[in-house]
């Protein structure tokens, strides 16, 4: 079969694999759609175990059902979890699946940019979700990034009446800033430092967006009644981007810090002014739990986001190069799927 072999964001090679063999319990999927993930181009997060297959965010079709396994059927079309948590450690038992050292362990083989996956029995068990007719391929694929959005929102508390300020407007913030005006948001101001994607924030739900470079908190309260953001996502780790969430958050408020920053990066902390007096909460969030994806799954088939309006770009196997320089350099691109089967 053919694989998107990962070298550098400047360098993927389309090279041949074999086949995956599955055993019992497992499942061979045929690959029909798999989005690229901005933390696909961390570069810094992969050097060290290139080459690899990458893509993580998949739909497909059953082909082939391993043995003891009655309750699949060929044909039949899934989005699949490549991270599952065991669901019985200390974390899956305390709300935090995330965390738990089986999900951070486990993945498909090879990955999404191929057109064939194998499944494990575990990612079988807990990471399979049966496609409604109504939910496309290209759809499906943002199963796992709306989960994740999903659960970042959730870790910060609920949105609705709230004015949010979104820092960063690459395809996870627009996730977030979409979903947060389904939601019941009062405001939502969106920033970043590209004009294109500051037009798309204003598509998808943002009420006011601001170019990074022309922000400031004082804009903030002109836009909120003399208020600052009762929630701040942070949806970048440009050190410029975090500082700016941290003197943009109301009292009372939440920060979510839903990326991570370059390798090694630390970022001070102005204690007093942020924690005393003030009741500020500070909080992150990493991937999501299996019921975070079927509620995504299940949010995405009633069709009242707009998901398919954030595809920018629709490239076949041959094309996942050209996808991860897009991507890579954050122009005039949002959403980037490749399509392995062509």
């Amino acid at each position: 079969m053919r694989v998107a072999m990962y070298y550098s964001n400047r360098d993927v090679r389309i090279e041949q694999m074999p086949v995956p063999k599955i055993g019992s319990g497992e499942l061979l999927v045929r690959v029909e759609a798999s989005g690229i993930c901005g933390s696909d181009v961390m570069e810094w997060y992969r050097k060290d175990r290139t080459p690899l297959v990458l893509g993580h965010e998949i739909s497909g079709i059953i082909e082939e059902i391993g043995e003891g396994l009655n309750s699949y059927k060929k044909g039949q079309r899934v989005a699949c979890s490549h991270h599952v948590p065991c669901g019985n450690c200390h974390y899956c038992l305390n709300g935090h699946p995330t965390v738990c050292d089986t999900l951070r362990k486990t993945n498909f083989a090879p990955g999404g940019f191929a057109e064939f996956i194998r499944l494990p029995r575990i990612n079988v068990e807990k990471g399979v979700f049966i496609l409604a007719e109504n939910v496309s391929f290209e759809e499906a694929t943002f199963v796992e990034p709306l989960a994740c959005v999903l659960r970042g929102q959730r870790q910060a508390g609920a949105v609705k009446g709230k004015c949010v300020l979104v820092v960063g407007s690459g395809i996870a913030g627009i996730l977030h800033i979409h979903l947060a005006k389904f939601m019941g948001a009062q405001k939502i101001v969106a920033t970043d430092i590209n004009e294109y994607r500051l037009n798309l924030a204003k598509k998808f739900g943002a009420d006011v967006s601001i170019n990074a470079k022309e922000y400031s908190p004082e804009k903030l309260r002109e836009l909120n009644q003399e208020r600052l953001a009762d929630l701040v996502i942070v949806t970048t780790g440009a050190p410029g981007a975090i500082q700016q969430a941290l003197e943009s958050v109301g009292r009372g408020g939440t920060i979510l810090f839903f990326a991570p920053t370059e390798k090694g990066a630390k970022i001070p902390i102005p204690f007093n002014e942020l924690f005393w007096r003030m009741e500020i909460t500070l909080t992150s969030s990493y991937a999501a739990s299996p019921q975070e994806y079927q509620e995504a799954l299940d949010l995405i088939s009633t069709h009242k986001l707009n998901l398919s309006g954030m595809i920018t770009h629709r490239l076949s196997l041959a094309e996942t190069g050209l996808g991860f320089k897009l991507v890579s350099e954050a122009r005039e691109s949002l959403k980037v799927i490749i399509f392995p089967q062509k």
